[in-house]
């Protein structure tokens, strides 16, 4: 049952950490990425960041990598 508890507070950690950076990044405007889908007409307004999805997923796929590799040791 120990190993549900741990689980538990990693995932938490994770939606503090979240959270914080949704925070951190509503102030900074992140530029957008040549794939991203931007529609603007009358009274309709779509903004699809395919490009930034990319990218973000490309960094937190390394990063949970590298996490997997040091714990796993």
């Amino acid at each position: 049952m120990g190993g549900i508890g741990k689980i538990m507070i990693f995932i938490g950690s994770l939606f503090i950490i979240f959270g914080l950076l949704f925070l951190l990044f509503e102030k900074i405007h992140l530029p957008r990425m040549p794939f991203d889908i931007y529609i603007k007409k009358d009274n309709f307004q779509l903004f699809f960041p395919i490009g930034t999805s990319l990218i973000i997923s490309l960094i937190l796929t390394i990063i949970l990598n590298i996490l997997i590799i040091i714990f796993k040791k």
